[in-house]
């Protein structure tokens, strides 16, 4: 059981790795559509491409959702209304009729009373032959209409020989224009107005009854295709049946929901693909990114990405599919080249479009366009920390969205009649969700601890509150580091190093010396040395442990652990020779290590170039009347000793890359220390 234990904590990095490939993997193919996938690719217009298709079961041929629509609509203009009737309503208005007339029409203004009277009982009649209903909101249609009393048929009609009340007095003034009796209009529709009453009440919940009876009898087939029936013939060209008996099927493949019998070996070949993809993701950092594979966060942060980007894109497919470029899946490629670079950003994007082609429809066309928009992110984000840069890159992204798009959609219905503008709206706002790249950076470097070039490029500024401190306490180690960050730099930038990285790095490798900046030669400007007062031994405690004390000052100041990495490899663990050779002409049996930095040694390009750059910087100041020759084996002495005493076998950096640096610092110092013209006094 120990030794089960000991292995396990000695694998435990690998262990979390399985299981964190494990979870992603379950958590992805569990967002995946739960039904049956279509295997064939075919387009209107164009002719079939795969092998001459047979129905591989009864299925039925679906009617389409204009077709579909137009019979709702149909259904809904012709569909039964039922209204109740109050018959005494009708009875009650003649009376109020026959009692009002004469008040409205008094013997000594009117001469034809009964004429009037006449043609209004007539009007009532006609007006109240089937009802008047209330229901204004009700529109014109073909519908039957069906009145009831007391929930029993009296009567059918047609819905356009109902009044609504509001009809009532343009039908007046008709009938009296019919008659020639426009100058009666005014009283007649006033006492119309005050007796008129509706008598038919709409009955919503048994119109509504019918209704749903008949659109739920809607067959949404116009046919049925039997198994083995040829389908289609290859080269055949996809087009009018042929093409709806097509959708059909793939429908009827995509509405499968998974049952018992097949569902296990479903989400067994998912859970394959998924993990092949995510395995190849881990493969490529475990051959060509040793240094992130081998840090889990890391790891972490990677997964964490692409199972967001399938968490978002299916979020959006489940709302509405057409939504599906709103997604800014160039975030991911951006997000990975800032903390990485730029072949891991666009391997990962690659994996996740891989993974999204399972999920999203035209997966082809989708897989193609943000490829492709991946591509452009890698090639056109060069400095991220650069705010134009940015908007630049985000406009060229926006632009190859609706080029390739436009080319699809020509491709696909041969004009451009029918092209959907609003999808380029969409494209623009994924743009500017591309935006949201900074921020989220940041809120990235908080949660995982990592650092981007935004960050690096705030802390490269001398103006920082710990720089400052270094240039007001250790004014001699400041401007030390200011020469190494510029040479650094320009190694760096010679083998395509992170030269954004080292430069800050160079900055801070020094803080240590804070503490005790006197004892330290650059910072000695009175001429006196405290390390006469101290043996050779302690003098060495003192220079070795401006490392240990850099470190707590960073973290002191939450410097990020890139940045420690220099400030505890730049001396690796070389021995501090001077104190060491003193001590041991006093005393010859004494242990090297007693003089020696604790380490690591530097295990990186970025900590190795600093190393080189510190140690040539440092020890320049101690070249008289130095030449051209001269600088070129001091150079050499410093960095061959530093390679004898295997200081750079931990980092990725070869002899070639070494030699270009040599290169650079013999310039670099043959710049710095060239003769002058003597002028006159």
């Amino acid at each position: 059981m120990k030794d089960l234990v000991n292995k396990f904590y000695k694998n435990h990095a690998l262990v979390y790795k399985v299981l964190l490939f494990i979870v992603t993997t379950f958590l992805i193919v569990y967002l995946f559509p739960k039904s049956g996938k279509f295997k064939y690719d075919f387009e209107k217009g164009k002719p079939w491409q795969s092998e001459t298709l047979y129905a591989p079961f009864d299925f039925a041929i679906q009617k389409t959702s204009e077709e579909l629509a137009l019979e709702k609509e149909e259904i809904e203009k012709t569909a039964t209304k039922y209204f109740s009737i109050d018959t005494t309503i009708k009875s009650n208005v003649l009376k109020a009729y026959n009692k009002n007339f004469n008040n409205s029409f008094p013997d000594s203004i009117y001469t034809s009373k009964d004429e009037i009277k006449k043609f209004g009982l007539t009007l009532l009649q006609k007006l109240y032959e089937y009802g008047i209903t209330n229901e204004d909101e009700l529109n014109e249609n073909k519908s039957v209409v069906v009145i009831l009393k007391d929930r029993v048929e009296v009567s059918k009609t047609d819905f356009s020989n109902i009044y609504k009340q509001s009809q009532v007095k343009p039908n007046i003034d008709e009938e009296l224009k019919k008659q020639n009796l426009e100058q009666y209009a005014k009283p007649l529709s006033i006492l119309f107005f005050n007796i008129v009453e509706p008598n038919l009440e709409f009955n919503k919940t048994l119109s509504d009854r019918a209704l749903e009876e008949r659109l739920n009898s809607i067959s949404y087939n116009r046919g049925s295709i039997e198994k083995e029936t040829l389908i289609i013939s290859k080269g055949e060209v996809v087009e009018g049946n042929k093409f709806l008996i097509l959708k059909s099927l793939e429908s009827e493949y995509e509405s499968q929901v998974w049952n018992e019998s097949n569902y296990n070996l479903i989400i067994f070949a998912y859970t394959l693909l998924v993990a092949l993809a995510l395995l190849m993701l881990l493969l490529f950092l475990r051959k060509y990114r040793l240094d992130v594979f081998n840090n889990n966060t890391k790891v972490t942060f990677i997964f964490f990405n692409v199972f967001l980007m399938v968490l978002l894109t299916t979020l959006i497919v489940n709302y509405n599919s057409k939504y599906i470029y709103i997604v800014p899946i160039a975030i991911l490629p951006l997000v990975l080249k800032a903390f990485f670079d730029a072949r891991l950003g666009l391997f990962s994007h690659v994996i996740t479009v891989l993974l999204l082609g399972f999920i999203v429809p035209n997966s082809y066309e989708y897989m193609f366009l943000q490829i492709i928009a991946g591509i452009v992110t890698i090639l056109t984000v060069s400095e991220l920390y650069k705010r134009a840069n940015l908007f630049i890159s985000v406009g060229q992204i926006t632009l190859i969205y609706i080029i390739a798009y436009f080319a699809f959609f020509l491709i696909h219905e041969g004009s451009i009649d029918t092209l959907k503008w609003d999808t380029f709206g969409l494209f623009v706002l994924c743009g500017l969700a591309t935006l949201f790249v900074q921020p989220l950076i940041y809120i990235y470097e908080k949660l995982f601890g990592l650092v981007s070039d935004v960050s690096l490029l705030e802390l490269s500024d001398t103006n920082t509150k710990l720089l400052k401190q270094l240039s007001n306490e250790a004014p001699g180690t400041f401007h030390h580091s200011l020469n190494v960050a510029n040479l650094a730099e320009a190694a760096a930038n010679e083998i395509g190093a992170n030269a954004m990285l080292i430069r800050v790095g160079a900055l801070y490798h020094d803080i240590g010396k804070m503490k005790n900046p006197t004892y330290f030669t650059e910072n000695q400007s009175s001429g006196l040395n405290p390390h006469d007062e101290l043996s050779p031994k302690e003098s060495a405690k003192v220079i070795v442990d401006h490392v240990i004390n850099g470190i707590e000052i960073a973290k002191k100041n939450n410097l990020p652990d890139r940045v420690i990495d220099f400030i505890r490899t730049h001396h690796g663990d070389s021995s501090v020779y001077y104190f060491y050779m003193k001590e041991k002409a006093l005393n010859e049996d004494i242990n090297i290590s007693d003089f020696s930095y604790p380490g690591p040694k530097p295990f990186s390009k970025e900590t190795a170039i600093l190393m080189m750059c510190d140690s040539v910087e440092a020890a320049s100041k101690s070249l008289k009347e130095p030449t051209s020759t001269k600088i070129d084996k001091f150079v050499e002495n410093i960095l061959n000793k530093q390679m004898d005493d295997g200081q750079f076998l931990n980092a990725n950096i070869t002899f070639k890359e070494i030699q270009a640096i040599k290169k650079v610092l013999k310039r670099k110092l043959a710049n710095i220390y060239h003769l002058r013209i003597e002028y006159p006094e």
